[in-house]
């Protein structure tokens, strides 16, 4: 018996349900294995049938299996990155960071404390205008007066 349609058309038949070539040729070799070991107990009367029918049995358990303890990823086929910064990039990280910290340092002591209170603290412009007794427009002046001197200060680094 030539077997390599028959196995061509289950396999087919698995493709049409939604199975890859890949799982489908696997599950067809399943099947197969199936067969032989069944026809050793008893004879089989539609070899034919009983493929397609294992086969297709095969997919509806290997579908259900996922659903029940999700999808099985291969290691292989997963790329991992390394996320974490590299030595160098960590030294650069702290360098910027002292350069920063003198920086602000360097700022008036008003304008330090505005600058810190919204950028650190996260308070609006309102809050830190109340606190101070002062106009939204004046802390807004200050502020953006510590960052021009941050900006340039950096960048000259």
């Amino acid at each position: 018996m030539n077997w390599r349609p028959i196995f061509a058309k289950v396999k087919a038949a698995l493709i049409r349900r939604g199975r890859s070539e890949h799982d489908a040729e696997d599950l067809v070799q399943e099947a197969w294995v199936r067969l032989a070991q069944y026809e050793q107990g008893q004879p089989v009367v539609q070899p034919e049938a009983f493929l397609m029918r294992a086969a297709l049995n095969l997919s509806i358990d290997t579908h259900r299996q996922s659903l029940s303890r999700g999808t099985e990823v291969v290691l292989e086929d997963v790329v991992l990155i390394d996320a974490t910064p590299s030595a160098e990039a960590t030294l650069l990280a702290r360098e910027r960071l002292e350069r920063l910290s003198i920086g602000v340092g360097r700022l008036p002591e008003r304008t330090r404390a505005f600058f810190l209170a919204h950028r650190v603290e996260g308070k609006s412009y309102t809050e830190i205008a109340r606190e101070h007794g002062l106009s939204v427009k004046a802390v807004e002046r200050h502020i953006a007066k510590a960052t021009l001197r941050l900006t340039s200060w950096m960048e000259g680094w």
